[in-house]
């Protein structure tokens, strides 16, 4: 199981886009589901924070180790969700993972997400 925690700063003047692409995905919620289901993708969070001058997201996400990326080939929510993703997330900053140190998972709802995958 792979459990992930990344920092990605936003473009100057665009948190109204990701105010229009965090309520795409609520909008099309359904669809997201579909997508995280072909991805192994249990649980996908993006959280977002401002501090001083930047706007920040951080994704986390816990996905089956044979869980994969996006790509051309994906449904067209995921090529909506890439377009945002190039307009809005700043690529002059290096995106940050943060190290888990503990994971919490009780052995039951691991189970369940080993068996389902």
């Amino acid at each position: 199981m792979k459990v992930e925690l990344t920092k990605f700063r936003i473009k100057e003047n665009k948190s109204a886009r990701v105010d229009e692409w965090i309520e795409y995905m609520q909008d099309h919620m359904d669809d997201v589901l579909v997508t995280l289901e072909g991805e192994k993708m249990f649980v996908e969070t993006i959280f977002r924070e401002q501090k001083g001058d930047h706007e920040y997201l951080y994704w986390y996400s816990v996905q089956d180790e044979t869980g994969k990326e996006l790509d051309e080939d994906d449904p067209p929510i995921d090529e909506t969700h890439l377009k945002f993703w190039e307009e809005c997330i700043d690529k002059t900053f290096r995106p940050e993972d943060m190290k888990a140190a503990v994971c919490m998972i009780p052995k039951r709802i691991q189970r369940a997400m080993n068996e389902y995958a």
